[in-house]
């Protein structure tokens, strides 16, 4: 398949939740899909795969900062030089996402570092030790925020 064939069926795979998303396509080799319902993350994923578009190849956060209070995860796909990100939004306090790793058993990383970086609670996660930090690293002090203060760490 071409690009557009590409980008055309995961439209068609991710329209079919149109009441759960938003679909553009900011340049003619991405295909943005904000998705409205978390609920709908995991069965839209599995589409994408029973489809084979694309392979995981990264999940980042954004903190969009405590007057926001939330955080946008977006998860890309990259199938060929085509690109799929899917875009989700959780509450900034008490962040709870699915994890992937039943699906995608390479996601576990990605999912570790959300934990440990932003303070998201992955349900489902196989293995929750920490990536990055040592293991001294207070509780509840999660470095990626916007909020952060390196003072805090002089506190504990």
């Amino acid at each position: 398949m071409n690009t557009e064939e590409i980008l055309t069926l995961a439209t068609g795979i991710v329209s079919s939740w149109d009441w759960a998303t938003e679909i553009s396509r900011p340049n003619p080799k991405q295909l943005d899909v904000k998705v409205k319902s978390l609920t709908e993350l995991i069965p839209i994923v599995v589409g994408l795969r029973v489809k084979r578009l694309g392979h995981l190849s990264a999940i980042v956060c954004s903190d969009l900062g405590p007057e926001a209070k939330e955080m946008e995860l977006l998860y890309f796909f990259c199938p060929g030089d085509a690109v799929i990100s899917l875009r989700v939004r959780v509450a900034r306090e008490n962040a709870v996402l699915p994890s992937l790793c039943e699906v995608i058993p390479g996601a576990e990383s990605f999912e570790r570092e959300l934990h440990e970086m932003f303070g998201i609670e992955i349900t489902g996660l196989h293995t929750p030790d920490r990536l990055y930090l040592p293991d001294d690293w207070p509780d509840g002090v999660y470095p990626m925020r916007k909020d952060f203060d390196p003072k805090m760490l002089a506190a504990h």
